[in-house]
């Protein structure tokens, strides 16, 4: 029985081109599941799509997905990136949209507002410090003339 030998491979036995083309190779495998990824969360946005279109689509992405998402960028790719957009601006819009419900939704300002009106009607004294301070009160609570629009703290105690 002959003697075996291990071979051991050292850093400097695997030249540098070799270490760029796979350095290469695994970013192109990662982009190809980024853009894979991309496609299957595209087929599920498409609103436009009825339920078997996107089962087609579906398998045929995984069945065969090198040519699915060849045959998928080149059909309906035009129209990726608009579904895309769409749905980044929906985000947005909610996110705006919560944010503006966390602020007070612009009712601060009016409440602000309402409450220089019932400032300047008790400095002219067309309304008592008492009947001031109940609306004060109704405006800042939320009960107040603030949530009406077209009201004012005089239209609303009769002055």
């Amino acid at each position: 029985m002959g003697a075996q030998t291990t071979q051991t491979y050292l850093a400097y036995d695997y030249p540098l081109l070799s270490v760029f083309w796979s350095m290469l190779l695994f970013f192109l495998w990662i982009m190809w599941f980024v853009l894979l990824f991309r496609v299957v969360v595209d087929i599920f946005r498409d609103d436009e799509m009825s339920g078997w279109a996107k089962a087609g689509w579906l398998v045929f992405t995984v069945l065969l997905p090198f040519l699915g998402v060849f045959v998928y960028v080149v059909a309906r790719g035009k129209n990726m990136g608009r579904r895309e957009m769409a749905q980044a601006r929906a985000q947005q819009d909610a996110f705006d949209a919560r944010v503006r419900a966390a602020a007070g939704g612009g009712g601060g300002s009016s409440s602000v507002a309402e409450l220089s009106r019932l400032s300047e009607i008790r400095a002219r004294g067309d309304i008592t410090d008492e009947e001031f301070s109940r609306a004060k009160e109704l405006i800042l609570t939320g009960h107040g003339p603030a949530g009406s629009s077209g009201t004012s703290a005089s239209s609303v105690y009769g002055r």
